[in-house]
């Protein structure tokens, strides 16, 4: 289910999708000429929170690039349970191998925040394949990098207990905006719920919460409310159970 371009009748200026692109890995090396063909039939969705963009079997005619917010690929148990798949950030493309297998979405996905989506139909990608190699490695590149996170995430959930899949977490959700201090302190907010997260780690929200509260205990964390505070990166790193 694709979400409508526009909300009003007022029609907004088209956006500079070459300075929009640029930073996108995908497309960084095409020309103006290439990005105003390839963004010709592009579609701009702004899905608010909690909106879905597509759901479990619908058809997939075209891949995604989240440029704001954050979605999630999610999908449903037989028994009414949730599982988050992944969690798409700025900058990251998504549906695209269902696109080249020509077979509906085999997950949901589903806005965690107001977002930016561009969509991309099919034919069009289809055409600059043709015209362009370079951008089919590029398009490999991604989906071999998403794969290995994926296996690498499985690997997680197999083999590793609760509290280190947690300290993996935290680790990679240091960014730009939580650099270490120079006593290798940070502080990570969490911009999406603990109940995603959890799931999201093949955990309940009650076990990672309690996972929270024993790294506390024993001074790797500090919790205040949806900000989590590390007093030393290097002592969370080297934990072991």
């Amino acid at each position: 289910m694709l979400l409508p371009l526009e909300r009003s009748g007022t029609k907004k200026p088209k956006p500079d999708y070459k300075a929009l692109l640029a930073g996108q890995p995908l497309f960084s090396s095409l020309s103006s000429e290439e990005i105003a063909r390839i963004t010709q039939n592009v579609r701009e969705i702004r899905p608010q929170k909690g909106e879905i963009l597509f759901n479990k079997g619908d058809e997939c005619r075209g891949l995604h690039i989240l440029l704001s917010g954050l979605v999630k690929l999610f999908c449903i148990s037989p028994r009414g349970q949730e599982k988050v798949v992944e969690i798409i950030h700025p900058g990251h493309m998504f549906g695209e191998a269902l696109m080249f297998l020509g077979r509906p979405y085999i997950v949901s996905s589903q806005a965690l925040a107001d977002s930016w989506v561009l969509y991309f139909p099919k034919s069009t990608i289809f055409e600059e394949l043709e015209r362009r190699p370079e951008l089919a490695r590029k398009m490999l590149a991604s989906l071999s990098m998403r794969l290995h996170q994926l296996i690498s995430d499985i690997e997680n959930y197999s083999l590793h207990s609760g509290k280190k899949r947690v300290i993996g977490y935290l680790l990679r959700e240091i960014s730009d905006e939580s650099l270490p201090t120079e006593d290798h302190a940070c502080t990570i907010r969490f911009s999406i719920s603990k109940n995603v997260i959890a799931s999201h780690l093949n955990m309940t929200q009650e076990h990672f919460s309690r996972i929270l509260h024993e790294l506390a205990d024993l001074g790797l964390i500090s919790v205040h409310g949806r900000e989590i505070h590390v007093p030393d990166i290097r002592r969370l790193q080297q934990y072991e159970d």
